[in-house]
């Protein structure tokens, strides 16, 4: 299954509260592959996108998914955005945020498990202290749609 998690509204963008000190951390945050964070952004860029391919399959009625990116016990799966510091040029992590898949309606899920386009969350990063995003994330602060595939 194709998942694409475009984030906009990163907290490091000029004029935002705690711009000035993330940006001087080196704060980036990235998709987390098992206990490894890639595909770093730094905290002033405009948007970020991670594109990922995540294993599905049918259990009972339900779509259960895994892989390297995909994190948690069955009906319980999520996917991890991290933030770290990167000043000493090591990725020291500090917060994340959590992607649940059971927030995504079903027919969405089922039908990018099928192949039929490529799974869309959409979601602002800075979180309601003007800091990274972080917790879990939830509709409608997250928002899910089916793409046609690229």
């Amino acid at each position: 299954m194709r998942i694409r998690i475009e984030g906009d509204d990163l907290p490091g963008r000029a004029g935002a509260p705690q711009a000035e000190a993330l940006r001087l951390g080196g704060v980036q945050v990235g998709v987390q592959r098992r206990k490894e964070v890639v595909d770093l952004v730094a905290v002033h860029e405009d948007r970020a996108v991670w594109e990922l391919e995540v294993d599905s399959r049918e259990v009972g009625d339900l779509i259960d998914v895994g892989g390297p990116w995909v994190h948690g016990r069955p009906g319980a799966r999520f996917l991890y955005l991290s933030w770290g510091a990167t000043d000493t040029g090591v990725f020291a992590g500090f917060r994340r945020a959590k992607l649940m898949f059971g927030d995504i309606p079903g027919d969405l899920l089922r039908t990018a498990a099928a192949g039929d386009g490529a799974l869309v969350g959409r979601l602002g990063l800075t979180g309601p202290d003007g800091g990274p995003r972080c917790a879990r994330v939830r509709p409608p602060d997250i928002l899910w749609t089916l793409e046609p595939l690229a």
